[in-house]
């Protein structure tokens, strides 16, 4: 487990999985969260019982169906219904938010009195339609925020279509992209992107992990890397 390194509220518990000590296989070896991948059921349902076991949790994970999309959803009490959101924002104790990810950015949120918190799912997609705003306008109060392992801007390579999605109307988000120029493309820092937004709507507490998903296969699952692979996810709860 990776325990996120910000100033977190005493009530507030926040981890984040990487691939190891689980019981999958192959290109899902070892600890895959994901049941939507075509990893075997039963692996994916004892991988999870596991996860809840090692971050000792109050109850199953709240999960989501993940479309890139800028919903975010309230949850009132602990369901075994997959969501169809981007983003999960909750008031009561003991209801885990869980956002999986093989790239793309999860972002874990809580107000600093400790009685919100959200997990959000951001790829470029999300972030460019306003997922992160979405998010924030749940809270009341300061947000902290913590920004967890994604690809990084070396490895994420993106065409002019991602570009003009962030830089119409925001000439600041620039300073995000760099060019390839052996292909004609651009690499994206996505936590750059998440950051130039947060700060646009006024949360200043964020903090970063700093671990790319795609150089370190021993650690993470990455999409880009590996095409069919795992999921690892990132958690936070009211305890």
């Amino acid at each position: 487990m990776i325990i996120p390194d910000w100033q977190l509220p005493q009530n507030i518990r926040a981890v984040s999985s990487t691939r190891q000590r689980g019981v999958s296989t192959g290109e899902y070896h070892s600890l895959n969260l994901g049941m939507h991948v075509g990893d075997a059921t039963e692996h994916v349902a004892e991988n999870r019982q596991r996860m809840i076991a090692y971050a000792d949790m109050p109850s199953a994970p709240v999960w989501m169906n993940q479309t890139h999309s800028t919903q975010v959803l309230p949850v009132h009490q602990p369901t075994t219904d997959v969501l169809d959101a981007d983003g999960i924002f909750t008031r009561t104790p003991g209801i885990v938010c869980a956002v999986m990810t093989a790239d793309c950015l999860p972002i874990l949120m809580t107000n600093s009195s400790g009685t919100e918190v959200a997990a959000v799912h951001a790829g470029w997609r999300g972030l460019a339609h306003g997922i992160i705003e979405k998010a924030v306008a749940c809270f009341s109060g300061e947000v902290m925020v913590w920004l967890g392992p994604a690809i990084s801007k070396t490895a994420f390579e993106v065409g002019d279509d991602v570009v003009a999605a962030f830089t119409r109307g925001d000439p600041m988000a620039e300073q995000a992209f760099e060019p390839r120029l052996q292909d004609g493309k651009w690499s994206a820092d996505l936590v750059k992107l998440a950051q130039q937004r947060l700060h646009r709507v006024g949360v200043e507490h964020v903090s970063v992990s700093g671990l790319c998903t795609y150089s370190d296969s021993h650690n993470f699952f990455s999409f880009r890397r590996d095409g069919v692979t795992g999921r690892q996810a990132s958690f936070i709860w009211i305890k």
